[in-house]
Formats: C-alpha cells, structure tokens, sequence
C-alpha cells in the first residue's frame, strides 16, 4: 500500500510539473520601463581627484548644497520579434552643469536594435547636433554568474563584462524574457537585461515595471533624423571637439558618449 501511495504522489508531481511546462509563457513581445539614477557626488569627486583647486572645491561644495545627490531618469524599452527600441523619457528638470557640459547626466541615446541581423541605429545628441549613428550591435564577452536577484518581479541571474577596454559592467538578466536585449546598448545575454550598474561610473538602470502586451510594429523602427555617420566616424568628429572643451582630460567623456 505505502508503494502504491508513492508511486501515485510521483505520478502526480510528474504531471503537475508537465502542465506546468505546458502553460509557462515567455514573454516576447512587450514594455519595460527604466529608471536610470546616476550618484552626482560620486561623479563630482571623482571629475576632482586628478586636479582639485581651491576654485574647484569651492564649486563642488555649492552644488552640493544646492543639488540632491541622485538624478533619475526614467526611459522605456520596446520589443517585440528580436526587435527593440530604446526611448528615454523627457527631461523637463533644468540641465546639470558641473565645470561645463556633463552629458553623464542627460540621455544622450535613442537606439534601435534588430538581435537577428545585429544591425543597430543610434540617435546620439552631443552637445548641440544629433548624430544618426549606423553601426552593429556590441559584441561583450559576459562572464555569467550563480548570483541571482528578483528585479520587477523577475529572477534575474548576474553577468560582469568589460566595455570600451575599462568599463566594467554588472548586468543582470531574465530567462523569462527570452529577448537578447537591454537597456541602451546593452545586449546578448540569453534574456533581457533587467538591470545594469557601471560601479565605477556610478551609474545604475533598473526595470522598474515590465508590461507584457502587444507592440505596434511602428513604435519599433530605426530613428531617421540626424547626421549620418558610424561609430568610428562619430568618434573622429567627437574627439577634436572634446579635446578643445575638456583638454587631456577628454577620454572619460568621450566614453560617456561611446558607450
């Protein structure tokens, strides 16, 4: 008898998982709104760290009393048949000026991505033109991890990466969203990128609502206005501005607006 009541609970739990499997749905198609907050002092002290004044100091310790340490900004993600379309939101808040133009505190890209054919277009405004930016997606070497943490009601799994040869990158990604996507120009994982944090820019982007539903196939196209170029065009063109505005001290920005 007692066989027989263990065989029938196997029995059971077989089936149950079976249905299971049955009925899970992937997601494939949908929204996913991102919240990008970037640690201004952090940002501040370390622009300081290799030529701090008294003049410096001084401006540093007024935004801080001034300004609130975190910025957010909010930005959403399309995708639908291995397509996406990253969207930042409007930013009505009054621009962020610390010793000139910062564009680590503005959202500087539109991007659209076809996974299937790798090919990527890049809406980038740098200081006061706007680039149309045709080029493949990043290819990143992940580094996938057994650290998992539940982001917007999804467990997600971690995966470090290096980008531009010194930014490390953590990213954390779904297998419940079987899309190779993410945030920016974030991708090829096997799922979406829930969640990505540069620590040493100090930066983070996070899902904060993930919308299953279907997407018109014309809020997913490239973006079509701007001055045609690539990414090595765009950084011939970036370099010579940047070393006029920034000096020897150009390479972190032209970094910001590279990656």
């Amino acid at each position: 008898m007692k066989r027989k009541l263990i065989v029938l609970t196997l029995l059971f739990i077989g089936m149950g998982l079976t249905l299971f499997a049955q009925n899970a749905r992937f997601m494939t198609e949908g929204a996913i709104m991102f919240e990008r907050t970037i640690n201004m002092y952090a940002l501040l002290d370390k622009k300081m760290a290799k030529n701090r004044s008294s003049f410096k100091t001084q401006i540093a310790e007024g935004f801080k009393k001034s300004q609130p340490q975190f910025k957010t900004l909010k930005s959403t993600l399309y995708f639908a048949k291995n397509k996406t379309f990253f969207k930042p939101a409007e930013d009505i808040s009054p621009p962020v000026m610390i010793f000139g133009q910062t564009p680590e505190f503005s959202q500087i890209n539109t991007i659209f991505s076809d996974l299937s054919t790798h090919d990527q277009v890049t809406q980038k405004t740098a200081f006061e033109d706007v680039f149309l930016i045709k080029d493949k997606t990043r290819k990143i070497k992940w580094k996938i991890t057994t650290e998992t943490r539940e982001i917007a009601g999804y467990s997600c799994r971690r995966a470090n990466a290096i980008i531009l040869d010194s930014i490390y990158v953590v990213a954390f990604y779904t297998e419940q969203i079987p899309v190779s996507g993410g945030p920016e120009s974030f991708n090829g994982l096997p799922g979406m990128i829930l969640g990505v944090a540069l620590p040493h820019d100090h930066v983070t982007w996070f899902a904060k609502s993930v919308n299953d539903k279907t997407i018109d196939s014309k809020m997913i196209a490239p973006p079509t206005k701007g001055k045609a170029t690539d990414s090595k065009g765009f950084e011939a063109i970036l370099i010579p501005a940047l070393k006029n505005y920034w000096g020897d001290d150009f390479n972190p920005v032209l970094k910001v607006f590279m990656r």
